[in-house]
């Protein structure tokens, strides 16, 4: 549901920063206005930003190869972290190059002056219905969750950098409204060059906390506390295991997430059964957290004494630490 609707939010903002562009573009040429420039360039940069996520999201769908055993799916996160950079240069340095141009050379809109307050009304509306549609894909998977967190908490990309990119760009519009509107009231150019300048602040900002966000995916993040509580009670709901001595995951992808376990079984009379019982706890596994689709574990025999030694999950499994020529453990010091 998260990559359709992804797909879906995406595909609405594209079309409608496409002819945004053209107009703030045609608006700009009529008027010189620089905040019209400055939010000209930002549909531009918007649009191939969806045009990469578009791109991401193809090309992590490819099969796993040897070179890539896990897959190609955090590659949506690179093509997220590569939006970022674009909002960043393209839109957020632009409008503050171009503020700082229209303060050194202010001049007011002499020409065609109902342009850019009708193109930008036009654009609000257009951006509005893109926003609309983000919020509502994101509806269906954000729960309870408040806009923050599921921003900050999302495992699929595209729809909390699209959430940003709409209200970046329709705050950035009420931004250049006023700016062009105080310009055509007082004549002076210094409130376009303000309005461009408040647009490159926020863009700034906006690409900033994409990339921080992006970054924690790219670095690699576990299960969230629901789906963590959801994995160790299916392992342990079983005579299979007798408790989990210590388990990892890791999101492969936004749909795909790797759990890693050492668990503590009881005794077994052969290898087949307890192949059997490993299958049966991934089987459970599994079911309630389907998207946990790469599961290791590694059966042991738990004793307390040995984990709270350090020496291993149970005296007479763990492997003998190397000596050095002192008697002492390796890596330990000497003395």
């Amino acid at each position: 549901m998260s990559a359709n609707g992804g797909t879906r939010a995406i595909v609405a903002a594209l079309l409608a920063n496409v002819g945004i562009a053209v107009t703030k573009f045609v608006a700009f040429l009529l008027t010189g206005s620089s905040s019209m420039l400055a939010e000209s360039i930002h549909s531009v940069a918007d649009s191939g930003n969806q045009g990469l996520l578009l791109l991401g999201g193809k090309r992590a769908k490819r099969a796993a190869t040897p070179e890539h055993p896990f897959g190609y799916g955090r590659e949506r996160y690179i093509y997220a972290f590569i939006v970022s950079i674009v909002l960043f240069s393209l839109g957020g340095l632009f409008a503050l190059y171009e503020a700082w141009h229209k303060w050194s050379d202010p001049h007011g809109i002499s020409e065609w002056q109902w342009v850019p307050v009708t193109v930008l009304v036009a654009a609000i509306l257009m951006e509005s219905f893109s926003f609309r549609t983000a919020i509502k894909e994101s509806n269906h998977i954000r729960g309870n969750q408040s806009w923050v967190r599921f921003i900050r908490r999302a495992k699929a990309p595209e729809l909390p950098v699209v959430l940003l990119e709409d209200f970046g760009a329709l705050v950035g519009l009420v931004f250049a409204l006023f700016g062009v509107t105080m310009t055509l009231i007082t004549g002076n150019g210094e409130w376009d060059a303000a309005g461009t300048a408040m647009i490159g602040v926020l863009l700034v900002v906006i690409a900033v906390v994409l990339a921080i966000e992006t970054k924690s995916l790219l670095l690699g993040e576990g299960a969230e506390p629901k789906d963590l509580a959801a994995i160790e009670h299916a392992v342990t709901d079983g005579p299979e295991v007798e408790r989990i001595i210590h388990m990892k995951t890791l999101y492969l992808g936004p749909e795909e997430l790797m759990v890693a376990a050492k668990i503590g079984v009881p005794a077994c009379e052969s290898a087949h059964d307890l192949a059997r019982g490993i299958n049966a706890v991934e089987a459970r596994i599994r079911a309630a957290v389907p998207i946990a689709r790469v599961i290791y574990l590694e059966p042991d025999v738990y004793s307390v004494a040995a984990a709270e030694s350090g020496t291993g999950a149970a005296a007479d499994t763990a492997v003998p630490q190397a000596q050095d020529v002192s008697g002492e453990a390796a890596g330990r010091p000497g003395g």
